[in-house]
């Protein structure tokens, strides 16, 4: 029987890639990686942290505009995307560079190349390198995907949108999902003029009620142009842009069009199938609880699964990985209560069941208060924000938790502990409100709105 090269191959140089190759190294294991795009994956390169900066950016003219409401005087600048794009760039190199680091520092052996499986234990690299190992770990990740329309070449994806080189005048957003929401709102906040089309009956699909409704309302309310029911039937390049034919029966010319249309694991061309790697329909690979494929020496964590398609999930799903096949403590990454955070303007924060799927459940009690917070209120805007809880009324463990509002992400985080303690809301009573806050109101609503 040939040697192994390795004890681990990691194929995907990603948040969850990466975390699984060091602390493995960490233990004394035998590791290399490849990668054939940028250390970081999507999330750094391509996602969550190029994506928060824009956010970041996106804001200013807002709390320039609350500002001179303060009595501050001065005049806004001008938005300067060259500098930002040049800063930004700047950044991800950065990070890349730490990525790169971590695993060097590590002992960890890297390839900048694309990769496939041979077979059970063989890697095989895009300059026809062969490399053995005991266990092989996928980490791919997932893309972004186009629609099947006429003309859908002209339109660009989240992967493209930090790559322009100078924001377009107005945009239209295709979809209805957290990227679409996002990006409508960073883009709108840049001076962009937004259209946002869904097909659906409203954004956010699978979140709260409650909830996805404020958030599109304040969309609304910003200036974001708004259709729901409505999908694209074809697209051509004009002199003036793109006209956009739409199912509302509409002819529309934008300076651009981006699609957030859903993104698929990255499983083609690994040469999974061939080797007994069950791929599910949509390319998710398949996997037990301890991230197993169906050949043993082949594991997967992070969106090439398509379990739960967030960064810090895939990182404890590589930790988990190790622990489970290298330390000798069978581990399963655990997919209940995860907090998360859509950063849209306002934000929105959700761990836990919505009102709709606990309704489904058994009986319960909702608390819910949307108010005017004061640092707007105070200047006489119209802005709402949401806290909420939905409580078992049989157990009084609070089941969810779910706030719109500037800040969200940083509040469920919080909220989050309590909620994957089993904290009952007589323990969230007992908390002392911290006033003025707009989060005191999740301590202090003494009486249910409704019960289901």
């Amino acid at each position: 029987m040939t040697a192994f090269d390795y004890d681990l191959f990691v194929i995907g140089g990603g948040s969850g890639g990466v975390r699984a190759a060091r602390v493995a190294a960490q233990a004394g294991v035998k590791v290399a990686l490849a990668e054939e795009s940028r250390y970081g994956g999507t999330c750094v390169i391509r996602g969550c942290v190029p994506k928060k900066l824009m956010v970041f950016a996106s804001e200013f003219p807002g709390l320039m505009e609350e500002a001179r409401e303060y009595g501050w005087g001065g005049q806004d600048g001008a938005f300067d995307w060259s500098k930002f794009r040049t800063r930004l760039e700047g950044e991800l190199t950065r990070l890349e560079t730490v990525y790169r680091g971590i695993l060097k520092n590590n002992g960890v052996t890297t390839y900048d190349a694309r990769a496939r499986l041979i077979d059970a234990h063989t890697v095989e690299l895009a300059d026809g390198q062969q490399r053995r190992a005991k266990h092989i770990l996928l980490a791919t990740g997932g893309r972004p995907v186009r629609p099947d329309v006429p003309g859908a070449e002209l339109g660009m994806v989240s992967d493209d949108v930090f790559q322009m080189t100078e924001l377009p005048d107005s945009v239209l957003i295709l979809g209805g999902g957290y990227i679409a929401c996002e990006f409508a709102c960073i883009l709108n906040g840049l001076g962009v003029k937004t259209t946002l089309y869904y097909r659906g009956a409203q954004v956010l699909r699978g979140f709260d009620d409650e909830a996805r409704g404020l958030v599109a309302e304040e969309m609304a309310q910003s200036g974001i142009d708004m259709h729901m029911g409505t999908n694209i039937l074809a697209m051509k390049k004009s002199a003036d842009g793109i006209r956009v034919k739409a199912t509302n029966g509409t002819e529309r010319v934008f300076g651009a069009v981006f699609f957030a249309t859903g993104r698929v694991p990255n499983t083609e061309g690994l040469g999974l199938e061939a080797l007994g790697v069950q791929v599910k329909r949509g390319g998710a690979v398949a996997v037990d609880a301890y991230s197993q494929t169906a050949v043993p020496s082949i594991y997967a964590v992070g969106d090439v699964t398509d379990r739960v398609n967030l960064t810090p999930v895939a990182i404890r799903e590589g930790m988990a990985f190790v622990e489970t096949v290298f330390k000798g403590k069978p581990t399963k990454p655990d997919h209940d209560l995860i907090p998360t955070a859509v950063f849209t303007q306002p934000e929105m924060g959700t761990v836990g069941l919505s009102e709709e799927a606990a309704r489904a459940l058994g009986p319960i009690e909702v608390y819910a208060t949307s108010f005017r917070p004061m640092r707007t209120s105070f200047i006489g805007k119209a802005a709402r924000v949401l806290m909420k809880l939905i409580v078992c009324a049989e157990t009084r463990r609070v089941l969810g938790c779910h706030i719109v509002a500037p800040g969200a992400g940083e509040m469920i985080q919080m909220a989050g502990i309590a909620v994957k303690m089993g904290a009952t809301k007589e323990q969230f009573d007992a908390t002392c409100a911290v006033h003025p806050t707009m989060a005191e109101e999740l301590v202090t609503m003494s009486k249910p709105v409704r019960v289901a």
